[in-house]
């Protein structure tokens, strides 16, 4: 049985420990929280955009500390789930790694590539894995496309277009701080840009236009370069200011003998959505049959991938640290490349 610590009870640490919930061969053993009544067991102060509202949780035998240094001391964990704010993601995941401890981290990896980079190597150096919490590949639109791509089924890839666009998240005070949260490129765009790398390999360089806010990107376009032979890969992302459509996201993926179509987007408290369509050569149109579209489950599927790694010693092809490192990079070539309006080289 592999046992868990996990590292910070807000949203995505109570979706973590739920995702646990569904997994086997694995159990939370230990939460790290400074908020004494999260520590107790009460989440109902926990809110996010999707999943189960926060709730009185019994927390049964699981350790709790609320000090990051007697989480990482304890001896009966195997790997350090860290939940924290980005900005604590690089110094947390660097301690837990040098304690002997497996990493799995939130996206995105960390806020500045050379931290990222510093992670990757601790990692190296002391044999742990570190894993980064790259969702995307899970959930069922996206886990189609990339396994299509993958095993070569609709032949070889062409291109793709992706889009992530949110409303001004007008809860999150820090979200537009380059030091705290990174903004729309950091903490939005880079699902897509992980995706990208993850499928097409790193591009040669990128083309950004769009808008600032302060020191990050507000609302831009990138066209990912890959060369005369490769795939033609675009993105946009970003903040509109209209609350009415608070979240969108989807692709359209282009492949020699098929193309396929994804959208979905929240207009006022409805769901509007395209589900998976496969246009194919010879006139059809397929819709495969998908998972049960609770974000959970996704989470829950990331959590296997995280536990068979560790099970096996070996590092995850989706969520290991350079795949994670290398979609940060990209992340700030892009940024360069908006504020200098040029072609940026990777």
């Amino acid at each position: 049985m592999i046992k868990i610590g996990i590292a910070g009870l807000g949203f995505m640490g109570m979706i973590h420990y739920l995702a646990y919930q569904k997994a086997r061969g694995v159990k939370v053993a230990a939460i790290c929280e400074q908020d004494p009544q999260r520590l107790a067991g009460d989440w109902r102060s926990i809110k996010g955009n999707f999943g189960p509202p926060g709730q009185i949780m019994d927390l049964g035998d699981i350790a709790r500390y609320s000090q990051l240094d007697a989480l990482l001391a304890d001896p009966n964990l195997d790997a350090i789930d860290i939940c924290l704010p980005p900005s604590l993601h690089a110094s947390t995941a660097i301690a837990a790694l040098r304690a002997g401890k497996h990493v799995f981290c939130e996206k995105p990896i960390a806020l500045w590539p050379d931290d990222a980079e510093a992670m990757v190597e601790t990692a190296r150096k002391a044999g742990r894995l570190l894993m980064i919490g790259h969702v995307l590949p899970f959930f069922p639109e996206y886990q189609f496309a990339y396994r299509a791509i993958s095993d070569g089924r609709y032949g070889r890839l062409l291109g793709g277009y992706f889009k992530r666009i949110i409303s001004d998240p007008l809860w999150l005070p820090d979200f537009y701080n380059p030091n705290t949260t990174g903004g729309p490129m950091v903490d939005l765009h880079i699902h897509d840009a992980h995706f990208v790398r993850l499928v097409c390999g790193m591009p040669a360089g990128v083309h950004t236009i769009g808008r600032m806010r302060g020191e990050v990107a507000e609302l831009f376009h990138t066209q990912f370069v890959f060369g005369d032979s490769g795939p033609v890969v675009a993105a946009s992302s970003g903040v509109i200011m209209q609350q009415g459509r608070p979240f969108t996201h989807g692709f359209e993926i282009y492949l020699e003998k098929a193309t396929l179509i994804f959208d979905f987007a929240t207009i006022g408290k409805d769901a509007h959505h395209l589900p998976l369509t496969v246009l194919l050569a010879d006139g059809q149109v397929e819709r495969p049959a998908l998972g049960s579209g609770d974000p959970v489950d996704a989470f829950a599927a990331e959590i296997a991938e995280v536990v068979e790694a560790i099970r096996a010693n070996r590092p995850s092809p989706v969520l290991q640290g350079e795949l994670a490192r290398d979609a940060l990079v990209l992340a700030h070539r892009q940024t360069r490349s908006l504020v200098e309006k040029r072609y940026v080289e990777v």
